[in-house]
Parts: C-alpha cells; sequence; structure tokens
C-alpha cells in the first residue's frame, strides 16, 4: 500500500518550496498531504488541507485572523489548530508521517501539530531555529529537528540540497519497518550517570521476571518523556528510583522536568516505587555557568561539560516534603526505599558529595510528610548496592501481581 505523507506549513510565503519537496517525495513514489497554516495571504500552491479548514479547527476563522492582523494570536490560534486537525487526520489513517518547513512561526505551528501525535509516528521539522535550544519545539516527543542551514526562503544551491535530503529523510522514515518484538508487560525505569549500576541490575532482574523495561535518563526532557507515557496509560509499572530533576526543579539546574514530575503514576494509579536517586546534586553545564550566588557550594566537574553541585540539608528537606506530597496523591500501591550509605555514587562514604546530615535532612522529610499506609524502606547500604536492585525490584513486582489481582493492602 502506497504510504502518504503530511506536509505542513505557510503556502502563502513558502508555497514554492512545499512545492519542490512535494514532488521530490512523490517522485520517491509516496503520496502527499499538503495543509496550508498560512494566514495573511493566499497560498501560492493548492493545498490538500486549507487554512481555513486549519483555523476553523482552531476556534476561529481565517477571515477574521486577517482582519485582527495580530500575529502573535495568529500564531497562537493556527498552532492549536493544526494539532486539533493533523491529530485527526492521523487518526483516521490519512498519512503515515509529517514534514513541517519554516522559521520561528512555522515551526511553532508545525510542531504543535507533531507533538499531537503518536510516539514513533515519524516527524521532522526543516527549521531555521534548529540549531538552537528546540527543547520547546519537541518537548517530549520524538520530533526530529532538522536545520534549515538557510532561510526556508526560495530554492537555491544549498536549500536545494537541504530539501531533498529532508524529502529522502522523511520517506525513509515512513518506509522502515520496526521488528516485531515478543509483547511483554512494561515497566518505566529513570536513570542516571550516578544510578547506573543500580538501574542495569533492576532491568536484568524484571527482563528475568518476562518485563520490558523503558529506562529514561532524568535529564529534564525524559522525566518528561516518562510522564507523558505513563499518563497514556504504556506501563504496568514504575521504577521511579532517580529523582534528581527535582533537585533541579527546587534549586534552579539546567535539568528540571518541571513541576509536573511524579504526578502521572499517583494520578493513574500506576504501581510504583520510589527512591531518591540522585538528590543529592543539581545540574549545571560547564563549571563557567556556574550562577554566581552557588560560587561557595560543593561543585563536582563529571565531566568538560556537566557540573553537579550538592544540595544542603535544607534543600534536601523541601524535596523530601515534596516527593512524599507527590507520593501522597496515589490511588494505586507505592513504597519509598532510602538507601541510608547515599543516594548516589559520589554520595557514599569517602565520596565528594557525602553528607550524611544532608541524607538524614532528606529521610527525615519524607517520612514527616507521607501518608502513614504508605510504607517506607530503609536500607543500610548504598542505592547502587545489589541489595538495593533486589529490594527495590522485588517490591515492584509484587506491586504488579497485586495490581493484576485488584489488590491494595501492602506489607
Amino acid at each position: 500500500m502506497t504510504k502518504t505523507i503530511a506536509l505542513i506549513g505557510a503556502l502563502d510565503t513558502k508555497g514554492h518550496e512545499f512545492a519542490f519537496v512535494k514532488a521530490a517525495i512523490e517522485r520517491s513514489g509516496f503520496r502527499t498531504l499538503l495543509i496550508d497554516v498560512g494566514v495573511m495571504r493566499e497560498p501560492a500552491v493548492a493545498p490538500d488541507i486549507s487554512a481555513d479548514a486549519v483555523a476553523a479547527a482552531g476556534g476561529v476563522s481565517l477571515a477574521e485572523l486577517r482582519t485582527r492582523a495580530d500575529r502573535g494570536k495568529a500564531i497562537d490560534a493556527m498552532a492549536h489548530g493544526a494539532a486539533v486537525l493533523v491529530k485527526e487526520l492521523h487518526h483516521q489513517g490519512l498519512f503515515d508521517g509529517i514534514l513541517g518547513m519554516g522559521g520561528s512561526a512555522g515551526t511553532a505551528i508545525a510542531t504543535a501539530s507533531m507533538r499531537a501525535l503518536p510516539v514513533g509516528t515519524p516527524k521532522l521539522m526543516v527549521s531555521t531555529l534548529a540549531s538552537g535550544d528546540v527543547s520547546p519545539y519537541v518537548g517530549a516527543t520524538d520530533i526530529v529537528m532538522m536545520p534549515a542551514v538557510v532561510d526556508v526562503a526560495g530554492v537555491n544551491r544549498i536549500s536545494a540540497r537541504i530539501f531533498a535530503n529532508a524529502a529522502g529523510a522523511i520517506t525513509g522514515m515512513v518506509a522502515a519497518e520496526p521488528p516485531q518484538l515478543a509483547q511483554k508487560p512494561l515497566i518505566a525505569a529513570s536513570m542516571f550517570g550516578n544510578t547506573t549500576k543500580l538501574v542495569d541490575r533492576c532491568r536484568q532482574l524484571l527482563e528475568e521476571a518476562g518485563f520490558e523495561v523503558l529506562v529514561f535518563h532524568a535529564t529534564g526532557v525524559g522525566g518528561r518523556t516518562m510522564e507523558s507515557l505513563i499518563e497514556a496509560g504504556f506501563f504496568d509499572g514504575v521504577l521511579d528510583v532517580t529523582t534528581t530533576e527535582w533537585a533541579d526543579q527546587l534549586v534552579g539546574g539546567v535539568l528540571s522536568a518541571g513541576p509536573q514530575r511524579l504526578d502521572a503514576a499517583p494520578r493513574r494509579g500506576t504501581p510504583q516505587v520510589i527512591a531518591p536517586g540522585c538528590l543529592d546534586m543539581v545540574n549545571f553545564w560547564a563549571r563557567a555557568t556556574v550562577p554566581p550566588q552557588f560560587a561557595g557550594r560543593t561543585l563536582y566537574e563529571w565531566n568538560p561539560n556537566v557540573t553537579l553541585m550538592r544540595t544542603t540539608p535544607e534543600e534536601n528537606a523541601q524535596l523530601g516534603r515534596i516527593l512524599a506530597e507527590k507520593a501522597n496523591q496515589s490511588t494505586g500501591p507505592v513504597a519509598f526505599y532510602l538507601p541510608l550509605q547515599g543516594v548516589s555514587v559520589l554520595d557514599s562514604p569517602g565520596g565528594e558529595f557525602w553528607q550524611p546530615e544532608a541524607n538524614q535532612a532528606l529521610f527525615d522529610a519524607i517520612k514527616a510528610h507521607l501518608r502513614p499506609d504508605i510504607p517506607v524502606f530503609e536500607l543500610d547500604c548504598n542505592i547502587n548496592d545489589p541489595a538495593f536492585a533486589e529490594a527495590v525490584t522485588n517490591r515492584l513486582l509484587e506491586f504488579v501481581r497485586m495490581a493484576k489481582l485488584g489488590e491494595t493492602h501492602v506489607q
């Protein structure tokens, strides 16, 4: 069956560029679905889905947007409409992958529609913004950002190569067939460099028990992605043993996952085991980027591009309260595990971040603010010790079994 690639962009200003890409894709044997999000003028090439239809999906008329002549509101309206419309078109099976091209406005609108699509749907954005911070555009999805190098304004010796590469990339993505893997129950696990040994052992044990484990790197986007997939109901259980993103959220580090981190599993009732992994550290980029107010703090250069800062007892007390309050919202089985000999590689006896008083403030706050029916298990080992991995894994396996049987009581 011939597959279809949706093309989304402002055809009033970039119609000829889209016509070039459309022709390249169709020469490769694919169909195209051309979606216009241009507001100010009539399209230079005829779309399959008009800008009027996109605006209407956003709750306004194209004529109204033109009359207002407010660029910011027009972008917001078209982004909302594109997300609604593209999601529905994909649900109807009308396309198999999507390609957008544009500058700041085109990128905002096209990526809004891409973020509304399921993970795994091929998504490619050719953008003048692709070499900078693209996190607002990508979010917690699998959008591929491709630098336009020159503006998406005309077909020239540079842009023609870029556009042809983009056409080849999206057709290759759509044509790719993933291998048929055994459908096993899924577990989500959070990991950082300082908890790699722990999570590797947990993953081994869970796989031996018949589960597939998706590991999320706790770098902000990793936590947000994990939360979104938990919310979507992908997982049978959550092993959230690296909650470090909350330290960045609280103190002002660069790897925050936002204030919604740890919300999804409690809200859905997904079985969960939580540990305060790497809450001894806040992340910054190279040492020169550490804000001046932290000049007197304990710092460790993890690598030339990442500098870690030890959290204080006061910060750890706040973090413990936050984690407890998140877990208190749980409607499913949940438990805390506290490693008394440190929450990371660096936070172990003799290590650079070993501060027992800070850890004690963290542990005390968790216990003080936690719901009485949520159990806390204290293990006299480091978080990366095999005993800790086996304990948290066995508890999660028990919780998953209980959930399948409809049980809620925890011993």
